[in-house]
């Protein structure tokens, strides 16, 4: 698939103009231009151009690589409740009043394979594939975590170089796959700025795109490894072409033999690539909710779906507690409440909610005690919704 700008009028979109569809002042979310897709709204600028974009948009602007669904899904079961509601402050919610106040796309609540809650607006609906911007990343740590369970990658403690020679001497090389995880690399670089300007025109957009070329080259270096978090697309960048050097195989192929078909995924997924058809991993995954849903579950279950252990339960212990190493990114203020480890975020301190996180809204968060996951697709990030979220989770674990 080539890029090229795409630009989708359907005049079905008129029939969804239902409340929470505009907000603010006149159409900021494209509704009346039928939800547009295409290089018009620049990546990810254009508010008008997100929910076209983030479900389905992005297979026609980029090239990308297809996960195929196995041929049996697992078991999710439809179990909706109708008067689901959650405490907001004082006051108690309805799901619709959630979606009537923020630009979510996708809203799924299971508790172990039981649908509580399934919701979509903008008109999007369960056949669509969503896309994950950053909750990518979390799919990179289960896949390295896979990787180490099958020895293919000897220690969490290895430098990147350790099994890409042609990084040796670079500074991603030198860095360790728990630094490189834990966005410790030590590396000068600063997220927002640098994607605009180098990371993803030289790694993803342009012509000639490469990930190999844009993670060798960089090569200056702020602090020491592992002492500061820097958040940063470099860092599981690194990890991806690790995973595609012990593998032997594309990091897609790889989801699909290890984790899409023991997972029982319901529809096939997709991953942008560079030029060089090389996952551009630390974005660009996508799939529909009740599959990012399967992977929450994942976690829940410790690894497990059914009685097939897909990822070890050591790693999914490794990617929620914090040992001696990994002090920079342990739940504190310094992290403003927040912790991280292993391209996973943490909402308590004790690693019992940790969750993948998305650019403009996308979650999947994980209750690992009561077996809660929720999954949210959104086309804005701005507001306090994230708290909403968490006190549904809440509600969803009283059932």
């Amino acid at each position: 698939m080539h890029r090229r700008h795409f630009l989708g009028l359907s005049a079905s979109a008129f029939a969804f103009l239902s409340p929470g569809f505009a907000y603010g002042t006149g159409d900021k979310y494209g509704a009346l231009r039928g939800f547009p897709t295409g290089w018009g709204g620049g990546h990810q600028k254009d508010p008008a151009y997100r929910v076209g974009n983030y479900s389905g948009g992005f297979d026609h602007m980029l090239p990308y690589r297809a996960i195929p669904k196995p041929i049996t899904p697992s078991a999710l079961v439809k179990s909706y409740v109708s008067d689901f509601n959650y405490k907001a402050g004082f006051s108690t919610r309805s799901v619709k009043d959630y979606l009537d106040r923020w630009p979510t796309t996708g809203l799924l609540i299971c508790k172990h394979n039981r649908i509580l809650v399934e919701e979509y607006r903008f008109g999007r609906t369960e056949a669509m594939r969503l896309t994950s911007w950053s909750m990518a990343k979390s799919i990179t740590s289960l896949l390295l975590g896979i990787c180490l369970d099958k020895k293919l990658i000897k220690s969490y403690e290895d430098t990147a170089a350790t099994y890409l020679p042609e990084l040796s001497g670079t500074l991603h090389g030198e860095v360790t796959l728990r630094n490189l995880s834990n966005m410790s690399s030590g590396a000068n670089v600063s997220h927002e700025p640098d994607n605009a300007a180098i990371i993803y025109p030289r790694g993803l957009i342009n012509k000639g795109s490469s990930i190999r070329t844009l993670v060798s080259s960089w090569n200056q270096r702020k602090d020491e490894q592992g002492v500061r978090y820097n958040y940063n697309e470099l860092c599981p960048l690194t990890i991806g072409m690790v995973i595609r050097k012990v593998t032997g195989v594309s990091m897609s192929e790889f989801a699909e033999q290890t984790l899409w078909s023991p997972l029982g995924a319901e529809a096939n997924a997709t991953w942008t690539t560079d030029s060089e058809h090389n996952e551009f991993n630390c974005v660009g995954f996508a799939a529909v909710l009740r599959d990012w849903a399967r992977l929450g579950l994942l976690i829940a279950n410790k690894g497990k779906v059914d009685s097939t252990q897909v990822v070890s339960e050591s790693w999914v212990r490794e990617c929620t507690s914090w040992g001696p190493l990994d002090r920079q990114v342990r739940f504190n203020l310094a992290m403003q409440n927040r912790g991280y480890k292993a391209f996973f975020w943490h909402w308590k301190g004790d690693g019992s909610r940790p969750f993948f996180n998305g650019h403009h809204g996308q979650r999947v968060f994980i209750d690992i005690p009561s077996g809660v996951v929720l999954v949210h697709t959104a086309v804005d990030h701005d507001g306090d919704w994230q708290t909403e979220l968490n006190s549904m989770i809440d509600s969803a674990a009283s059932i």
